[in-house]
């Protein structure tokens, strides 16, 4: 192993030789006038400042190096305060999720999506707990909805939004109307007759 270390050894040796006499000039321009320059402005500078800030900065440079070696676990960390995001609540959530539902089909979906969460909340409560799927259809006795506010849940609850599209290719033509267009005004006075219903002494 030692005679391939000194062969690598004595071959670079031998291309820097090599090299030395072509590229002289170019490492006297990127080498050495540059660092020439550069001692030179350092001189120029040491002449020209007064001796007691180069004491005042070697003092410093002195009380750092002694600071860093006698505490040297004591670390300066920047207390961080948590940002605290508050939860939304579903009532709050469901009126931002309206006021936006003019900005596109899924604002529509995501309202449609907390009706029918809250109508499927209904059913379980009219079951008394028994067990229900989520994905089972939102009826029962005495249910009673109108076709439109049931499809209206089902899309809401069991659907997507990409189940529509959403914007039509004609600009000039009306958007086509979707389950999902339903007056909510109407679905909310239906599931708060049903609150009424679930709850005859409230």
């Amino acid at each position: 192993m030692n005679w391939r270390r000194w062969l690598v050894v004595g071959g670079v040796i031998v291309s820097a030789a090599l090299l030395a006499f072509p590229l002289r000039g170019i490492v006297h321009q990127l080498i050495v006038v540059p660092l020439a320059y550069l001692l030179w402005a350092l001189g120029l500078l040491y002449l020209v400042l007064p001796q007691v800030l180069w004491w005042i900065g070697v003092v410093l440079i002195v009380l750092f190096i002694l600071g860093k070696s006698l505490l040297p676990d004591v670390k300066f960390v920047r207390k961080i305060i948590p940002i605290i995001k508050r939860e939304q609540g579903n009532v709050e959530g469901l009126a931002a999720a309206i006021q936006k539902s003019d900005k596109g089909i899924y604002f529509k979906w995501l309202v449609a999506n907390r009706l029918g969460r809250l109508a499927y909340q209904f059913l379980l409560q009219r079951e008394h707990g028994k067990p229900r799927s989520v994905f089972a259809p939102l009826t029962a006795e005495g249910w009673d909805s109108e076709p439109a506010v049931q499809q209206y849940l089902e899309k809401g609850l069991h659907g997507s939004f990409a189940e529509f599209p959403n914007s039509n290719w004609n600009y000039f033509a009306p958007p086509e109307r979707t389950p999902l267009d339903h007056d909510v005004a109407e679905v909310v006075e239906f599931l708060e007759s049903k609150v009424e219903t679930t709850n005859p002494g409230g």
